[in-house]
């Protein structure tokens, strides 16, 4: 502050050090202050835990809204502690048993953790006047337990994830989760369960239900119609694997499906998935894995239970079938209403003795007629949300159900036929022998003659020299001339192969020799020698036949 004047004014952005060092007294004596003081406060808090609780509390380590009594050799619920508490841990200790109002006062409780205790019993009000809907998470796992009874969970219907598992549950009562409907995650694997009340799990009763692990137990066989019926929801989160599963046809056909589907709870534990041939022990089959075992089994007989549909079912007339009535509604105030194609209401529980209907909206055409066919409509009303759904499902009943379906036209077979039929026919004709034809004889002209001697060289035709009247144009040498009266004549011996054999030449057999250059033949000889050779030219062409390839045998 600056004073001019007798007028008074502060200057922004000037400090002094007067100024300085008060605002840095002042601090350090704040963080002195600080410092003395975190010693007491540390005792103060502690110091509540103590007041609060008794003995057993005063060793449990309290942060915040966290109570934890871990591994502190507790025999029994402590009787006091703070109400703040939002998460109580008492696990690893060794509580036998839950009392009633043994977490009385807890109000804000949240999480509550009791697993590796020794715990056998779990009297009537244990959970009672704690948080109620608070209470989320509810570990009772690594315990003694042997029955799940009925009163267990009545006091917690905020429940959401619920752990049994390595328990020795033999037995869990049909109402043990009815009132759990917030419930998400349920584990109850490593017991020793031989059933499960599946039937009490609906979609309306458990509508957020999505993982109930059942696995390494001893189930023998599953209630097949009970998991059909199941929300698809919980059937994908339930997990059934390492049990005592007898090999059934119908068993394997449900865990085919899911399979097929892509469930996590197949897909990731395929060799976990197990059964029992005939029961015995040694006969384990992997199923899941290698399923050669199951390959007989009539997978369509199983198609009527399945849960999912399209909009229009097929069913053969005098069986049943289940139509869902699929909608995204749920919880306790969803009513179902069901109506026929003849303008009929159905409700819970029916009518006439054709049509069931359950509470989960589903309605079951218990033998079907041929006036049943036709679209029913289901509508799901939420009283309290006052809104409503509506689904329709069309359903054609087959008059025949012993006639078997025609098969389809196999392109792919009639086109592999047709291929192999060509080839035959490729290959008879390449190798198959033609039939034998005698030689039919042919007249032979002097024309003709005439043509076969200009192509005497390069057909391979009866060798002979055809003699003619005319003398040729030119000689073979100058000066050289053939007289008009008289013909030279050359006549050769000419061996050919033909058929196979050798021939002599057409001379041979006449003359017993040949005749030479040079000699002269008169013109009766000539006359008479030039008959006989067109007479064995047409022998020789009546013998050559172009068109068979087999040899012929001369007579």
């Amino acid at each position: 502050m600056v004073c001019v004047g007798g007028s008074c004014g502060v200057v922004q952005g000037v400090v002094t050090p007067a100024v300085l060092a008060a605002s840095l007294s002042w601090w350090s004596v704040v963080v002195l202050l600080v410092c003395l003081q975190l010693p007491q406060l540390s005792s103060v808090q502690a110091s509540i835990c103590l007041s609060q609780g008794s003995a057993q509390t005063g060793r449990c380590l309290c942060a915040s809204d966290i109570l934890s009594c871990t591994g502190v050799g507790l025999e029994q619920v402590p009787r006091e502690m703070p109400v703040s508490a939002v998460t109580l841990d008492l696990s690893h200790n060794r509580i036998v048993q839950l009392e009633a109002g043994g977490f009385e006062g807890l109000y804000r409780l949240e999480t509550l953790r009791l697993a590796h205790n020794q715990l056998t019993t779990i009297h009537p009000g244990a959970f009672r006047n704690t948080s109620g809907t608070l209470l989320h998470h509810l570990d009772l796992s690594s315990n003694q337990l042997h029955v799940l009874e009925q009163h267990y969970f009545l006091d917690l219907p905020g429940l959401e994830e619920l752990l049994l598992y390595n328990n020795r549950i033999v037995h869990v009562e049909s109402s043990v989760l009815a009132g759990l409907s917030c419930l998400r995650k349920a584990y109850l694997s490593h017991n020793r369960l031989t059933d499960f009340p599946f039937f009490s799990i609906q979609e309306h009763s458990h509508p957020h239900l999505s993982m109930l692990d059942l696995s390494s137990n001893r189930l023998p066989k599953l209630p097949l119609e009970d998991i059909w019926n199941l929300p698809v929801s919980i059937q994908r989160g339930l997990y059934l694997h390492n049990n005592s599963l007898v090999c059934e046809c119908s068993m394997y056909g449900l865990f085919r499906h899911w399979e097929q589907r892509g469930f996590a709870s197949v897909r990731d534990f395929r060799q976990e998935h197990t059964c029992l041939v005939y029961g015995i022990q040694r006969g384990t089959v992997r199923f899941v894995q290698h399923d050669r075992y199951f390959a007989k089994c009539n997978m369509s007989a199983l198609s009527g239970l399945l849960k999912e549909q399209d909009s229009s079912v097929l069913v053969k007339a005098g069986t049943a079938v289940l139509l869902h009535c699929v909608t995204t509604l749920s919880g306790q105030h969803v009513t179902f209403l069901w109506v026929s194609p003849n303008q009929e209401y159905v409700a819970p529980p029916g009518n006439n003795g054709s049509l069931k209907m359950y509470a989960n909206g589903s309605l079951e055409i218990l033998a079907a007629r041929v006036e049943d066919a036709g679209i029913y409509w289901c509508m799901a009303l939420d009283q309290q949300q006052r809104r409503n759904e509506t689904r329709e499902v069309n359903v054609t009943v087959v008059l025949h159900p012993d006639s078997e379906p025609y098969e389809s036209f196999n392109t792919g077979f009639t086109t592999l036929l047709g291929c192999v039929v060509s080839l035959v026919l490729v290959l008879m004709y390449l190798y198959l022998t033609p039939c034998r034809c005698p030689p039919c004889p042919k007249a032979s002209t002097p024309a003709a003659a005439t043509v076969s001697q200009g192509h005497e060289a390069g057909a391979g035709s009866a060798q002979s020299s055809i003699l003619t009247p005319t003398p040729p144009a030119t000689t073979e040498g100058p000066g050289r001339k053939v007289s008009t009266n008289k013909h030279v004549v050359f006549l050769e011996p000419i061996k050919e192969q033909q058929n196979g054999r050798l021939r002599a030449g057409p001379g041979a057999g006449a003359m017993h020799g040949h005749l030479g250059p040079g000699l002269l033949l008169g013109a009766e000889q000539h006359s008479k020698l030039h008959k006989q050779s067109q007479a064995r030219a047409g022998e020789a062409d009546s013998i050559v036949s172009v068109f068979s390839d087999s040899p012929i045998m001369l007579p």
